[in-house]
């Protein structure tokens, strides 16, 4: 029976190879210290990939001339497909349904849409994100980055192996196509890693990838040719050397999803893995006996292959589900995890996958599979499209259905003021424009108000809009998060970039502004309590503020402050500084809903006392104090009493919030804000 599949292109230890894959990639995405190198599964999947779709259409009477080329794109189109239409489908649900729009959430959007064409992995090459950041852990599209890498070398496959079935010099060409694309993928990958700074280009790239996949080919045709050229001389491997050479190749399969390190794959982490898998598919292709032979076509094993496909589609958003939601930090909540994979993968393969690839009612020509194949994914984009477009009226996320309250844009601005225009623009640099047209309320415009800050100053625009409509400010605002002005943040390196381009802009506001003008100065001077995605510890942050170096860094940056202040003071250029705002132990908008509370993300709750609020930003607010004194007209801003009032720092007023993050202001923040603020820019001009 064995014999039999092999002599039809099916061998069962390669699916035992596709179980280590994609088990290896399940252990990694769950606990990565588990198995450190596990994202390398992939790379035994991409040569797994080349060398069976080769031996499936190497012999195969239709794959001939170019209408054999139609006939693969709809086997593989009917492979593919299906299983992915549906996961992309409920995923954008689930999406929609428990996943708010935020830093984390950015790019997942178009990541899925792109997945439907198999082009997601040049979208996550192209934002920037890397494979090993927040971002993509947090973005439940992120692992079909691999199924768009393949889909695209299935585009190129049958142009390169067209060839083959001719036998005799139709086969040199094809090795040799293939051998150039492989050794220039190769190359680029090499590169790209000598390079530096490119790794997420060369994780990414379908040109850093193609030849793993060129790989499996290769050994393919090599394999045949020899074959075909002596049926009966001695495979590789035969003989008392075989056993030393298969426990060889698994030993670099096991060390290379052990010891491959991030930034360092494709090239050269991703070689072991490529490597073992190559010498397994070798010695075992004629001879798939012995003990690791046995083992990988044990039944255990090949059930595993056989919906590796399944599992590797439904493990990723299962598990990104879980982190927005429950968690999968504990023990429960990781087997919970598992379960859902499971079962959603046996049920899509049972009742997807398998009806479409082999059931009779699916039968139609290549042309109609190919042509109806394309019209369905773009029907997914468009369906995906719409759910993330519409998501707040059936999202269960309170941040999704009340985006005006936790998103600071002002989008509610014009629907408010419906006689007075708001035009926001764009000036070179970056710098965003925001000021009032026609509004016949409208007071006297012509002041104007200069914003320098990091984050938190983008975190003001819809205060901003609203001082533009109801006083005619012309607001000028350039943030750029994790640049702070008069950062006293001496817990972090210093950035000199930053301190450049700071420099920069207050000569640019002393070349534009007039006296009278306001320059307001934003940002994160106290540690954080919490990120997104991750907690601080508090008594890490508190020392952080301590110790003679903290207090000589504060007094050298106040320094610089005052000697970089004073030209636009002396000319009459009201300079406003930002006393630091309540940081919370956790992030309001991933812990304000019945299922995401009991995420470990929130296990400190929101609130924070004020007096260890006031504790913690002391040291700042008196640097800032003594920089306002140095300066004439300078003064401190302080919302800390409007957001704070009482004994306890509260994440919400009202049941509405205050914050979206664990420090930057939301919409209803703003506004609660704007009085105040307001009042305080008013009070300079008396």
């Amino acid at each position: 029976m064995q014999g039999r599949l092999m002599r039809e292109g099916y061998y069962p230890h390669i699916d035992g190879m596709r179980a280590i894959a994609v088990l290896a990639v399940i252990a990694y995405h769950l606990k990565p210290e588990w198995l450190p190198g596990g994202f390398t599964g992939v790379d035994v999947f991409f040569v797994i990939s080349g060398f069976v779709v080769s031996a499936s259409v190497a012999h195969s009477p239709d794959f001939k001339g170019w209408k054999g080329a139609l006939w693969f794109y709809a086997r593989r189109m009917r492979r593919i497909m299906p299983a992915l239409f549906a996961c992309l489908l409920v995923t954008a649900l689930l999406s929609a349904l428990f996943i708010p729009d935020s830093w984390l959430s950015e790019t997942s959007g178009k990541t899925g849409r792109m997945a439907f064409v198999g082009l997601s992995n040049w979208v996550l090459a192209g934002t920037g994100n890397s494979y090993f950041s927040p971002r993509s852990e947090f973005n439940p599209y992120t692992h079909t980055w691999s199924l768009g890498v393949e889909e695209q070398f299935y585009l190129l496959f049958p142009l390169l192996f067209l060839a083959w079935p001719g036998g005799g010099k139709g086969r040199r060409v094809s090795l040799l196509l293939f051998g150039l694309a492989t050794a220039a993928s190769l190359a680029h990958a090499l590169m790209l890693a000598r390079q530096g700074g490119r790794e997420i280009e060369a994780f990414y790239q379908t040109t850093t990838r193609f030849w793993q996949l060129g790989a499996g080919v290769l050994l393919f045709q090599v394999l045949d040719m020899r074959k075909r050229a002596d049926a009966t001389a001695p495979w590789p491997g035969a003989g008392l050397l075989r056993p030393l050479f298969l426990l060889s190749s698994l030993l670099l399969l096991g060390y290379g999803l052990w010891a491959a390190r991030p930034g360092h794959s494709p090239w050269e982490d991703g070689a072991w893995p490529v490597l073992g898998t190559l010498g397994l598919l070798v010695l075992l292709h004629r001879s798939p006996g012995g003990w690791i032979g046995t083992a990988l076509s044990s039944m255990p094993m090949v059930t595993i292959g056989r919906m590796s496909y399944s599992l590797y589609l439904w493990h990723w958003p299962v598990f990104v589900l879980f982190r927005w939601t429950f968690g999968l930090e504990s023990v429960g909540t990781g087997i919970a995890a598992l379960l859902c994979t499971a079962l959603l993968s046996w049920l899509s393969w049972r009742w997807v996958e398998q009806p479409v690839r082999f059931g009779s009612r699916w039968r139609a020509s290549d042309a109609r599979w190919v042509a109806c194949g394309l019209v369905v994914l773009l029907f997914g984009m468009g369906v995906q499209k719409q759910l993330s477009k519409n998501s707040r009226y059936i999202s269960l996320s309170t941040v999704t259905r009340n985006p005006l309250d936790w998103y600071p844009y002002a989008k509610g601005v014009a629907k408010e003021y419906p006689e007075c225009q708001l035009a926001i623009s764009w000036l070179p640099g970056g710098v965003q424009q925001f000021e009032r047209g026609a509004c016949p309320s409208g007071k006297a415009g012509g002041r104007r108000l200069f914003v320098v800050g990091d984050s938190h100053a983008l975190a003001y625009g819809e205060m901003f809009s609203r001082l533009a409509i109801l006083e005619g400010f012309q607001v000028r605002l350039d943030g750029r998060g994790g640049c702070t002005p008069i950062g006293l943040q001496g817990w972090q390196p210093a950035d000199q970039d930053c301190d450049a381009r700071i420099r920069k802009l207050f000569k640019e506001i002393g070349v534009h502004a007039r006296p009278g003008d306001t320059v307001f100065l934003p940002g994160l001077r106290v540690p954080r309590l919490v990120e997104q995605y991750r907690q601080f510890d508090p008594k890490a942050a508190r020392a952080a503020q301590q110790g003679e170096a903290a207090r000589a860094m504060r007094d050298k940056v106040v320094a610089t402050a005052i000697e970089q202040l004073r030209p636009l003071a002396r000319r009459g250029i009201h300079v406003v500084l930002e006393a630091p705002k309540p940081v919370l132990p956790a992030p309001p908008f991933r812990c304000s809903d019945a299922f995401n509370r009991g995420n470990p993300i929130c296990s400190r709750g929101m609130t924070l006392p004020r007096a260890e609020m006031e504790a913690l930003r002391e040291p700042a607010l008196s640097s800032l104090r003594k920089i306002a004194a140095a300066l004439p007209g300078a003064s401190v801003w302080d919302p800390l009493p409007i957001l704070c009032p009482g004994s306890t720092c509260l994440p919400d007023e009202g049941g509405k919030p205050l914050y979206f993050d664990g420090d930057h202001i939301s919409g209803y923040g703003n506004r609660v804000l704007l009085p105040s603020f307001r009042e305080h820019l008013m009070a300079m001009e008396e």
